[in-house]
C-alpha cells in the first residue's frame, strides 16, 4: 500500500474512510500490512484510489524495497519492524511505557548516528524531560522543525521526527510530510504518541501508518516491559517480500503460540492449571517462557532497573524464539528468561 500517497491525498482518513462505507480499523489493518493487500477486497482498493484521485496502480506498490531500522530490542524487531522512512504510532494509556519505549529507540538510534528532533507539544508535559537527553533538536513550531529538516536533509543527516497526536488533529504533520516531499527529503522517521491516552479509544488515530506498536495493560499491569503487544502490533514491512522468510515464519508461529497461551491464561487463572488437557500444557508453557523472553532491560533505564541494559540483534532473536518454539527451553525456570537480552 502506497501509505505516503495517501498521507498527501487523503490527510483527513478516518472521516473520508467513513464517507465511502470503509471502516477506519479495516484501512488502518491495510496500511500497516496486518491485512495484505492482495486479500483485501477490490472494492476497499477501488475506494481508496478514488478518494486519494490515483490509479489502482499507484495506489499498490509492487516490490518497493523498504529500510528496516533495526532497534536491537526483541519484541519490535520481531514483530512490528521500524520502517526507515515511515510513520510509527505508539498505541498506549499513560503508564504503559510508551514514552520509555521511545527513549529507549532514540538513544540507540543516536548510538546509529541519526539526529532526533522533538516537535513539541503545547503545554506541559514534564514526563518528556526524561526524552531530553538523548534529543539533538527541540522545536515549537511546524515553520521552525520544516526549516531544522530541510537543513539537516541539506548536510545528509538520516532523521528521527517525534511528536505528539495533537499535531496530528491540528493536520500540522501531514503538512509537514507533504512539504518535505516536496523538497525530495526522504530519510525521515516519524514517531507519533498521545500523551493523552485518549489514543486507545479511537479506530484510525494517526491516520495512516507504517507501523503500529500497540502497548497491552496486562502486561504492564505484570511489570513485563515493553510491554508491547506481539499480536496487535504490526508493520508494513510485513506485506509483500520486505521481509527475511524464516523471520516471517517464525512470527508467524510465535503470534499463533501467545494467541492461544493468552487464551489458555484466562482459563488457568478462573479453573487453575489442572484444567488444562495435556496437549495444551505443552503450549501454555512455551507461552509463558515465549512471552518472559520478550522482556528486555533498556539501557536508560539502568539507574531506575539496577539491569544493565540488552541489545539483541535480529537474526539472534529470531533464533531464540525459534529455540522456544520447537521446545528446547521447556526445561528452564521462568524466572531465568525475564530480562536477559539474548540466550
Amino acid at each position: 500500500m502506497n501509505v505516503p500517497l495517501l498521507k498527501k491525498r487523503v490527510p483527513n482518513l478516518t472521516s473520508a474512510a467513513r464517507s465511502v462505507g470503509l471502516r477506519p480499523a479495516t484501512v488502518s489493518n491495510l496500511c500497516t500490512g496486518k491485512i495484505p493487500v492482495g486479500r483485501s477486497e477490490v472494492r476497499t482498493l477501488v475506494a481508496l484510489a478514488t478518494l486519494a484521485k490515483c490509479s489502482l496502480d499507484e495506489l499498490v506498490i509492487r516490490n518497493e524495497p523498504i529500510t528496516i531500522l533495526e532497534t536491537k530490542i526483541k519484541a519490535v524487531d520481531l514483530f512490528a519492524p521500524i520502517a526507515k522512512g515511515g510513520t510509527i504510532g505508539l498505541i498506549a494509556r499513560p503508564g504503559m511505557g510508551q514514552l520509555v519505549l521511545l527513549g529507549e529507540m532514540l538513544h540507540r538510534f543516536k548510538e546509529d548516528n541519526y539526529v532526533s528532533i522533538l516537535f513539541k507539544p503545547k503545554g506541559q508535559y514534564p514526563e518528556l524531560a526524561d526524552l531530553l537527553k538523548d534529543v539533538d533538536h527541540i522545536t515549537n513550531s511546524i515553520e521552525e522543525t520544516y526549516h531544522l529538516i530541510c537543513e539537516l536533509a541539506t548536510n545528509n543527516n538520516e532523521i528521527i521526527l517525534a511528536t505528539d497526536r495533537e499535531h496530528v488533529i491540528s493536520g500540522e504533520i501531514f503538512d509537514l510530510q507533504n512539504r518535505i516531499q516536496l523538497q525530495n527529503v526522504e530519510d525521515v522517521t516519524t514517531f507519533l504518541v498521545d500523551l493523552k491516552g485518549q489514543v486507545v479509544d479511537e479506530e484510525l488515530p494517526y491516520g495512516p501508518l507504517e507501523t503500529l506498536l500497540y502497548f497491552d495493560a496486562d502486561l504492564a499491569a505484570r511489570n513485563l516491559f515493553p510491554a508491547i503487544n506481539p499480536i496487535y502490533s504490526t508493520s508494513s514491512v510485513l506485506e509483500g517480500n520486505h521481509l527475511d522468510e524464516f523471520h516471517f515464519s517464525i512470527q508467524l508461529h510465535a503470534r499463533k503460540l501467545l494467541r492461544r497461551f493468552r487464551e489458555l491464561r484466562s482459563l488457568v487463572s478462573v479453573r487453575g492449571m489442572e484444567s488444562l488437557p495435556s496437549s495444551e500444557l505443552e503450549i501454555y508453557r512455551r507461552g509463558e517462557r515465549l512471552e518472559a523472553y520478550l522482556t528486555q532491560p533498556f539501557i536508560i533505564a539502568e539507574d531506575y532497573t539496577g539491569r544493565t541494559g540488552e541489545s539483541v540483534r535480529l537474526v539472534d532473536a529470531i533464533n531464540d524464539v525459534q529455540t522456544i518454539l520447537s521446545g528446547g527451553l521447556d526445561a528452564e525456570r521462568i524466572e531465568n528468561l525475564i530480562y536477559i537480552g539474548s540466550l
